[in-house]
């Protein structure tokens, strides 16, 4: 890694890497729990509860994105903020991407090229800053360059499990960002719910974007797409929307920090 391309990965005390080793991962389950089962009330197994360990079988397969602080030591509280990434090599040895359970993918399976699944994506209470923020985002640019990713996707969530509740903001996504047929992932039938629920006329765009959650108006931000259907997540206490984004705008955005050299291989 160059040394521009490498200041760009750190931030005072922050570094943005891949995890690597098997405590390095298991750092980051333990924030994950953290976040997710602590914080935001979802509902552990059994297992996941004795451990205080959000994990399942793609953890040993994929790659995990760390922002690591070092003034806070070298162990699992350094960890401060995750992201999940699965390519094609890890789903195959899988048998399958993660947002398969909520949505058909095969539209974007079929493509030609490498693509990405992002999930698990969390950050430490203390550290839902826009620098720490941009710092994942620089850690996934170096990853879509080294392995040469045309498209990412994977599930984003809003709180709750009310659709009604959130049918502004549903709405609001299903008429200004739905993908084009070729990228759009569709909520399994047993699954789906509808995100149709008000007409566009009777949508305030920015009062819609006010409630969306930071990492969905960022995807937005990126050019992301929207699939079609959202899906109840009652373990997560969540309505997860399909996410789909084509990197020219990372890599565009990106490009005077990471050329398409190794900057980020591999570990899991």
């Amino acid at each position: 890694m160059d040394q521009d391309s490498s200041s760009e990965l750190r931030m005072g005390s922050l570094e943005v890497r891949l995890a690597e080793s098997a405590a390095e991962v298991d750092w980051a389950q333990a924030l994950r729990y953290r976040v997710f089962y602590e914080e935001m009330s979802a509902i552990p197994t059994p297992d996941m509860a004795a451990r205080h360990r959000d994990f399942d079988d793609f953890d040993t397969l994929c790659d995990h994105l760390l922002v690591i602080d070092h003034a806070r030591g070298d162990g699992p509280e350094s960890v401060v903020g995750t992201y999940r990434l699965i390519r094609r090599s890890a789903a195959a040895k899988a048998g399958r991407f993660y947002s398969s359970d909520e949505y058909d993918i095969s539209r974007l399976v079929d493509l030609p090229g490498e693509i990405l699944e992002l999930g698990r994506s969390c950050v430490d209470a203390a550290y839902r800053t826009r620098g720490s923020m941009q710092l994942l985002w620089r850690g996934i640019a170096a990853y879509v360059f080294h392995h040469d990713i045309a498209l990412m996707f994977g599930c984003a969530s809003l709180p709750g499990t009310d659709p009604a509740a959130l049918a502004e903001p549903l709405a609001y996504l299903y008429h200004h960002h739905l993908a084009p047929p070729e990228l759009r992932p569709v909520a399994l039938p047993e699954r789906h719910v509808s995100m149709d629920l008000l007409p566009r006329e009777q949508i305030d765009p920015k009062r819609a974007l006010t409630v969306l959650p930071p990492l969905i108006k960022g995807y937005l931000r990126l050019g992301g797409f929207i699939g079609d259907g959202a899906v109840i997540d009652h373990q997560f206490n969540t309505t997860d929307v399909s996410i789909v984004v084509k990197t020219d705008l990372i890599t565009n955005k990106y490009s005077k920090h990471y050329e398409r050299r190794g900057h980020f291989g591999q570990t899991a």
